[in-house]
Formats: structure tokens, C-alpha cells, sequence
């Protein structure tokens, strides 16, 4: 059996749990607490160097990293449902507005970085919470723009599919940061139709045995 490494409210590890449930794999789960400085003790160092969450520990002891590698891997090893469709163009789409929030919006306003903002640049909860609000805001504008071409259930879909992986997590993070999602209809429809989804429950925080720890 596969064991994940990862936080309850990481959303990175979150995009994983929601791969795996859709994908129907079972696997060990292992918290990592970021609150206490888990991510940094020399046996997660020795998972991941850079000190990160999720790590996918396979069978034969293999190591993966990064969420999006991550869930390819998946993918490659379970053909359904597909996390990306086979017809090229749609797969670059989905695939392109996924690396929205995994690589422009996601990495500004982890727990990381906020916690730098706070402890170096003396800002306060307002100014953080701010701050993440308004790249999330920024990110979710372009991607409100692009969902609305499709009348879809998900994105250019009717399954979830890599982007929800991405979108749903974000979406959860966006309403911490107290993002008003009635400014983003169609994202806020795509976040409603998934968290009516099995897999989606199961893989949501608060469902988590780590969570509020």
C-alpha cells in the first residue's frame, strides 16, 4: 500500500487525497504537522529536502513529490477516470488552468510564506489575510473569465478532473482569506457540483484524522 505524507489543511496534499478518492486508491495516511515545524525533522527532510507536503511513499520505499507530479503519476498508473483528457487541445486547457493555481496563486499565500511576511516584514493577521485575498482575487479572475466560455458542469467537462484537484482546495482556501466567492459565479457553481461528490467529501479537511491539530 502507498502511504501520503501530508497536513489537513495543505492544499496541495488536499489536490492528492481528491486524485486518489476519484481514482478509487486507497492509501496510508501519514500527518506531517506544519504548525510544529514537522516538515523540517530529518525524517521528512529525508522524504522531501525542500521540507514539503505531500510526499506519495510507493510500495518499494520510491518517494514522489510536488502535488501535480504527483497526480500525473496517478493518472499514469489508473486510467480512469481521467485526471486529463486524451483529446491534446482540452488537455493543454485543463492542464494550463490548473498551473494557474498550482504555480501562480497556490505559492504566494502558503502557510510558509505568510509566516515569513509576518515574522519579517512585522505585518499583522489584517495584512496577511489581505495580502492572501488579494492573489487568490487576482488568479480567480482570469480563471472565472475562462470557465464562463464553457457550459460545462466542470470545466470544459462533466467529471471533475485535474482542475477541480487544483480548484476545490483553493476554493476552500479563498473563503479562510474571506474571499467573497459570489464575485466568481461559475468557480463557485464548480466548487458546489464537486462538494456534492463522494470523493470530494472524503477528501475535504475538516475529514481529515489530523484535522485542527
Amino acid at each position: 500500500m502507498m502511504t501520503l505524507h501530508g497536513y489537513w489543511r495543505s492544499s496541495a496534499s488536499y489536490r492528492v487525497r481528491i486524485g486518489l478518492a476519484l481514482k478509487g486508491i486507497t492509501v496510508k495516511h501519514v500527518a506531517v504537522n506544519l504548525r510544529d515545524g514537522s516538515q523540517k525533522s530529518e525524517a521528512h527532510l529525508a522524504r522531501n529536502p525542500q521540507g514539503f507536503v505531500p510526499v506519495l511513499e510507493l510500495a518499494d520505499g520510491t518517494q514522489l513529490t510536488q502535488s501535480l507530479a504527483i497526480l500525473d503519476y496517478l493518472d499514469s498508473i489508473s486510467a480512469y477516470p481521467e485526471l486529463l483528457p486524451q483529446d491534446a487541445v482540452k488537455r493543454s486547457k485543463i492542464r494550463a488552468a490548473s498551473l494557474i493555481i498550482a504555480a501562480d496563486i497556490a505559492p504566494i499565500q502558503n502557510l510558509s510564506v505568510l509566516k515569513y511576511i509576518r515574522a519579517e516584514h512585522g505585518q499583522g493577521d489584517a495584512a496577511v489575510t489581505q495580502w492572501a485575498a488579494h492573489w487568490i482575487e487576482s488568479g480567480f479572475k482570469g480563471l472565472e473569465t475562462m470557465a464562463r466560455s464553457y457550459e460545462t458542469t466542470f470545466l470544459m467537462t462533466e467529471v471533475p478532473t485535474l482542475f477541480e484537484c487544483c480548484l476545490i482546495p483553493q476554493v476552500y482556501n479563498a473563503r479562510r482569506f474571506g474571499v467573497d466567492m459570489d464575485t466568481f459565479p461559475k468557480l463557485k457553481a464548480i466548487d458546489a457540483a464537486c462538494r456534492e461528490l463522494p470523493a470530494f467529501i472524503q477528501s475535504a479537511p475538516e475529514n481529515q484524522a489530523d484535522a485542527l491539530v
